[in-house]
């Protein structure tokens, strides 16, 4: 057992990698390795809240990155609330065993409000006008303006979209130096999803994502090394655990479910006051929210017979590998009553879903150019990019050439290549053969001694 344990999330995290990361590779040379795959759906929310409950979406409630409350007709994507996370997780269990057990949760998703003693997370501040603040939601609320005064604002056009790089990992890392530094918690959680940009982008092998390894071990050289002088981390005093979450493929094709169903005549469109097609939920008999490699396909009222036809339409599509219905979803653990949707399509490891649906690129709704991670009804990696024509034009930045995303995540792992690594500080602690992200939660708690 250990008095403190440092959980690192680092998305696209793979074995080889290690090669070009010398100060990660020196804090776990002498501890654990094992090949670590992603509960399908291997999405961000998903595979979060997998490891930190150490349930799957069958019981936790998060079936993906986005949600469709049916009776709202209403998309929440990327939400930060933690009253989506229906079972109790890690700071939850180590309050409950010993109450002066506290945690810190650094920037994973779906943390506001949760049960950690410290939380810092982004909470941008978004004005009637359109404008929007920078700001974090934090644990203790004043801690954000304490962190201000000292840092500056979190940089989060750094952290997403076509201008993000090491910025925004730079003030994560700083930002938790400092909560270890105040009040030194029992256990460190931090999200960096620096190296998960950089390979969706450009592909997992390509020169840039080698240099996002390189990025990110300089700062987990600062964040080793300046833990290392604190007493309560020093030396043998704790543990790190460094989890992938998903490793990323390689990815040549796209699939667009939206347009297959359109084609089909089960999809409607409404127009919106600019005569831009927006997705009409309340006539549409299907529909579909793409995130990644899945893709959760809603039928209006469970109407089995669109259920058999939205699976045929899918399933005979080029890169969709297979189409799971509710029984397959439930046997997989997925299936949560309410948030579920009626198919969950799995594509190919070399493709993704993209969330479009019109036909006519003059015809997409004016967020489909920007940034705008919550209005959209799905995943879009799009927004990595930059148009300069459009941009310049004052109409968005955002191309609308899916096909320029070159890796992706989220399909049932079936190869060693689509598996990410768990790594420890000290020999013994993991079993070195191939574990899944539920067992990150166990592996933590047993540090602990619950």
């Amino acid at each position: 057992m250990n008095d403190r344990v440092v959980l690192l999330s680092i998305p696209g995290l793979r074995e080889s990698d290690l090669v070009v990361m010398p100060c990660l590779r020196g804090l776990t040379s002498a501890g654990d390795l094992a090949p670590l795959s992603a509960s399908a759906p291997g999405v961000t929310c998903a595979v979060q809240a997998n490891m930190t409950t150490g349930e799957l979406a069958g019981v936790h409630g998060v079936i993906g990155n986005g949600f469709y409350w049916r009776e709202e007709q209403r998309v929440e994507m990327w939400t930060a609330g933690n009253d989506k996370v229906m079972a109790p997780q890690l700071w939850d269990r180590l309050h409950e065993h010993d109450p002066t057990l506290t945690s810190a949760a650094w920037f994973p998703l779906l943390i506001k409000g949760a049960g950690a003693d410290y939380i810092c997370t982004p909470a941008p501040i978004h004005h009637p006008d359109g404008a929007e603040s920078l700001w974090c939601y934090t644990r203790p609320e004043r801690l954000y303006g304490e962190l201000v005064n000292n840092l500056g604002h979190f940089p989060l056009h750094r952290f997403w979209g076509p201008l993000a790089g090491v910025e925004g990992t730079a003030w994560i890392i700083t930002s938790a130096i400092e909560i270890a530094r105040r009040e030194a918690p029992h256990l460190l959680y931090i999200y960096l999803p620096h190296l998960d940009y950089r390979a969706q982008k450009h592909g997992p092998d390509s020169p840039e994502a080698v240099e996002a390894c390189r990025e990110l071990d300089a700062q987990l050289g600062r964040l080793i090394g300046s833990l290392g002088e604190l007493p309560d981390y020093r030396g043998d005093a704790a543990l790190w655990l460094v989890a992938s979450e998903y490793a990323i493929t390689a990815v040549d094709r796209v699939v667009y479910p939206n347009r297959l169903l359109r084609q089909a005549g089960l999809l409607d469109v409404t127009r919106d006051a600019d005569g831009r097609e927006l997705i009409d939920f309340a006539e549409s008999r299907a529909w579909v929210l793409a995130d990644h490699q899945t893709a959760h396909a809603f039928v209006r009222d469970h109407d089995p017979a669109v259920i058999g036809r939205v699976a045929d339409v899918l399933a005979k599509a080029p890169g969709v590998a297979e189409v799971w219905d509710a029984d397959i979803q439930q046997r997989h653990g997925l299936w949560y009553e309410g948030r579920s949707a009626d198919l969950l399509a799995v594509s190919d490891a070399e493709a993704w879903f993209a969330y479009y649906w019109w036909q006519e690129d003059d015809l997409a709704p004016k967020f489909a150019r920007t940034v705008d991670i919550h209005r959209k009804p799905g995943y879009d990696p799009a927004e990595m990019f930059l148009d300069p024509a459009a941009h310049a034009a004052g109409i968005g930045g955002t191309p609308l050439d899916a096909s320029r995303v070159r890796g992706s995540h989220g399909a049932p792992v079936r190869s060693p290549s689509q598996r990410g690594v768990l790594l420890s500080s000290a020999r013994g602690v993991l079993v070195e053969q191939p574990m899944a992200d539920i067992d990150v939660c166990e592996t933590v708690l047993r540090q602990f001694g619950v």
